[in-house]
């Protein structure tokens, strides 16, 4: 169960700027605060215990009750900088209170990480968030500045260019890094 809520909260996020493209003028604001709500509060027993969990369930709930409430569409392009946003968050709390997010992340495939290879992970984390923070803010800068179509096609296909291109580049450093400890 625990890996079908996961799925369907990434699935929302990764589909959630074409649904609002295609759905915006056709679906009340409230059924997607509705969809929302039901996806977070499936993965709220997982997030309970994640570093900045609570902190982003309550946030993304506020966002989804404030979203129903209003019945405000524009409010339904904010929500890609408010996910950035919650990330960068969390990730900068685990590098003040430790271990560093993608320590953590590493730790899941490899227990054992070499001493070595800590310093990188904290390195690697502080990359993600300044990913976040400027995808928030490119986010932020579409939704205030641009067209719809606009904001559907960085949020929806060239923020996960930019992202998968930031797995790939990390993962060949991490290899060469571990072949380095090695």
């Amino acid at each position: 169960m625990r890996k079908l809520t996961s799925f369907l909260l990434l699935a929302v996020g990764v589909l959630y700027p074409f649904l609002v493209y295609f759905g915006m003028q056709h679906v009340p604001p409230q059924a997607f605060a509705l969809a929302l709500g039901v996806a977070w509060l499936l993965r709220a027993p997982a997030l309970w215990r994640q570093p900045g969990g609570r902190w982003m369930l309550g946030a993304a709930l506020a966002y989804c009750a404030l979203l129903a409430l209003s019945g405000e569409s524009q409010l339904l392009r904010w929500y890609p900088t408010l996910i950035c946003t919650l990330l960068l968050l969390a990730f900068g709390l685990t590098l003040r209170y430790g271990p560093p997010m993608i320590e953590r992340i590493a730790r899941l495939q490899d227990p054992q990480l070499p001493a070595a290879a800590v310093p990188y992970t904290r390195k690697v984390t502080w990359l993600w968030m300044g990913f976040f923070a400027a995808n928030a803010l490119a986010s932020a800068a579409l939704t205030l500045w641009a067209p719809l179509r606009w904001w559907t096609l960085y949020n929806g296909l060239i923020a996960y260019f930019i992202m998968g291109a930031l797995f790939a580049g990390e993962w060949l450093v991490r290899r060469r890094v571990l072949r380095q400890a090695a």
